[in-house]
């Protein structure tokens, strides 16, 4: 991937023995500990707009997830190395490695996923915690985007299907995804050297393969860890902020912030003017929605 430091002025790089293998992150500021995971088709380098403005106030945590960026990429047949659960667990080793027990989160698509999990497997580890695009995995919200869940399907299919056809043209795979998930339908938000280091990063076969098996997890474990979760009761007992951007999940669509009130009792949302990527997209008020809850 290229050197992404340019967009963290002041961050070190750390590259942190995990479950996953090395896992990478970028790191600085004071105050409050706080971990940002990106979502899918993308890195750590998501949060170049607003993880900068929020290290004045926090001490900030940029990682890749175990199979993107610049992370391990742990063999896997049927997404079992990529559930959640294990995703999670490379989030605890990364943080209590740099000193820190418990923390803020925030979790953008996948790694919003990675972030319930972890919320509600161990409650005491999260202050708050802040999703940003995602709907209850056990929810219909998302069959009103059926190109969304279309490719979400597609690439939980078996192996090695996906893949075969994700490599006959990874980056065309990779900027059709980014561009018809944005509000504009446009790549203008991600910027050159961004989508530089996306594409970098998703044009590697072992890593098409990782992201194919993130998305097995979700279609199957994933899915069986939440059921088992709401057969119990389990909830998210912190203070929880769901961000919604206008044009993914629009504001006369059925209610996301409802959907999300079956998992917590202390759930409020925040709309941003954006599509799927806010962060990119609508950065200010974006930063503007986190800093007001965290």
């Amino acid at each position: 991937m290229s050197d992404s430091a340019e967009f963290f002025p002041g961050f070190a790089s750390h590259w942190i023995d995990a479950p996953a293998g090395k896992i990478f992150a970028r790191v600085h500021g004071e105050g409050p500990p706080l971990v940002l995971l990106h979502g899918f088709g993308e890195t750590h380098v998501a949060w170049r707009e607003i993880a900068p403005a929020l290290a004045k106030r926090f001490s900030v945590v940029a990682m890749d997830l175990r199979g993107y960026g610049w992370s391990a990429v742990p063999a896997s047949e049927k997404g079992e190395n990529y559930s959640k659960r294990e995703m999670a667990a490379d989030v605890v080793t990364v943080m209590e490695s740099l000193g820190h027990v418990r923390f803020a989160l925030v979790g953008h698509d996948r790694g919003a996923r990675v972030g319930q999990r972890l919320a509600l497997d161990q409650p005491g580890r999260i202050d708050k915690i802040a999703l940003i695009n995602i709907a209850p995995t056990n929810d219909e919200f998302g069959d009103a985007d059926l190109q969304r869940v279309g490719r979400a399907r597609f690439l939980a299919a078996d192996a090695p299907k996906p893949e075969e056809l994700i490599g006959l043209d990874p980056i065309g795979f990779l900027d059709d995804a980014l561009m018809n998930a944005t509000k504009a339908k446009s790549l203008e938000p991600f910027g050159a050297d961004a989508l530089a280091a996306y594409r970098q990063a998703f044009n590697d076969p072992a890593r098409i393969h990782a992201f194919c098996e993130d998305f097995r997890a979700g279609a199957t474990i994933d899915r069986e860890h939440l059921a088992a979760d709401k057969a119990e009761g389990k909830k998210l007992v912190m203070p929880t902020l769901i961000v919604a951007g206008d044009a993914t999940f629009p504001a006369n669509g059925p209610s996301l912030v409802a959907a999300w009130g079956e998992w917590g009792d202390d759930v409020a949302e925040a709309r941003v003017d954006s599509g799927l990527y806010p962060m990119e997209e609508a950065p200010a008020g974006t930063l503007a929605a986190l800093e007001k809850f965290l």
